[in-house]
């Protein structure tokens, strides 16, 4: 889509959460239909719909790569949750898209030839898959900083083996969410944090930052921009600002941040040209001990207010997707209905 058109939703006003989890889970057999391309299409564009949203946004799952990736490496369905590298893998591998890749392909493929909402494709960034690929991935990524490199330290080789890798998976898979219509992707890169970097180590240089998060996610920029289609980022980790400025340089369409972040000011990072896109704390939209629907509405006026004073796009939405709780359905509704209102 041109820029023109995500302005413009924002200059109209719109308020919208990522909520098909939600109702995903409001159907019986969810996990069948996680399987369904036709039949989660159709919870999509039924999120969209129940949420007045014009973009239809698959279930923000970001195990589905680390499936894929393991799967091509043949390791048992139930060993891989928990599996983590021990030494640096070999690259080159074939990588195929799984059920539920190919599933949620269909579902983009029913929004993008059936209805006139916006198709989303989703993915998870390079350096976030590598944290889920090896067991400790702070200590290699803090010994790099420094100057340690894959030829001298097995643990930093470790680090930039399975992020080459993890690249592949994802853009294998993203290549097929564009093949089947997306026209914008958001992609997920909560790791990119404080909780992985040092700031202290940030404080003297980003060189390491650039070359595990922005470099393997220019590379993904770069894939996009030749298919014509959007970049929405997403991050909800615990950031420092230099690191949303750098994000920045993507420009992304949107980028959504977590709660943690006072969006008022981080307007002064990112560009007019990108839409700031959040950031209510609907991960604790499940009890009313943690956020009441009062506290929604209060922080609803209060996040629209500052950020029309401050005159940088805006919409109004989650921090994250909405997750379905088991025994909180209702509640959590509740307050995306309230923040809708």
């Amino acid at each position: 889509m041109e820029r023109p058109y995500y302005l413009n939703l924002a200059a109209s006003g719109l308020r919208m959460p990522i909520g098909t989890h939600l109702v995903l889970h409001q159907h019986e057999n969810p996990e069948a239909i996680l399987l369904n391309g036709r039949q989660l299409g159709a919870v999509v564009e039924e999120a969209a719909i129940q949420f007045k949203a014009p973009m239809a946004v698959p279930v923000m799952d970001l195990k589905l790569e680390k499936e894929a990736l393991l799967s091509a490496r043949g390791i048992p369905a139930a060993d891989i949750e928990s599996y983590h590298f021990a030494e640096a893998p070999e690259t080159g591998w074939k990588i195929a898209t799984t059920p539920r890749m190919s599933a949620t392909c269909e579902a983009i493929r029913h929004i993008a030839q059936n209805t006139s909402l916006l198709p989303v494709g989703i993915g998870i960034g390079p350096f976030s898959l590598m944290t889920k690929l090896i067991s400790d991935p702070i200590t290699p990524v803090f010994l790099a900083g420094p100057g340690s490199t894959a030829d001298e330290d097995s643990e930093v080789r470790l680090v930039e083996s399975t992020l080459a890798l993890g690249l592949s998976a994802i853009l294998t898979y993203l290549q097929a969410q564009i093949a089947a219509g997306a026209k914008a992707i958001i992609l997920c890169e909560p790791a990119a944090n404080k909780v992985y970097f040092s700031p202290n180590q940030l404080a003297e240089s980003y060189e390491i930052f650039d070359r595990y998060v922005m470099e393997p996610n220019r590379k993904i920029k770069a894939l996009l921009d030749q298919n014509g289609v959007d970049l929405i980022f997403h991050d909800c980790g615990e950031l420092e600002d230099e690191m949303i400025r750098r994000f920045a340089t993507l420009d992304p369409a949107m980028m959504s941040l977590g709660s943690s972040r006072k969006l008022w000011e981080d307007a002064a990072l990112v560009p007019d040209t990108t839409v700031l896109f959040g950031n209510l704390p609907t991960k604790k939209f499940y009890s009313d001990a943690l956020v009441t629907v009062d506290d929604v509405k209060r922080l609803s006026d209060e996040l629209t207010c500052r950020m029309q004073a401050t005159g940088h796009p805006f919409i109004l939405g989650s921090e994250c997707d909405v997750l379905s709780v088991p025994g909180a359905q209702e509640t959590i509704k509740a307050k995306v209905e309230a923040f809708l209102a």
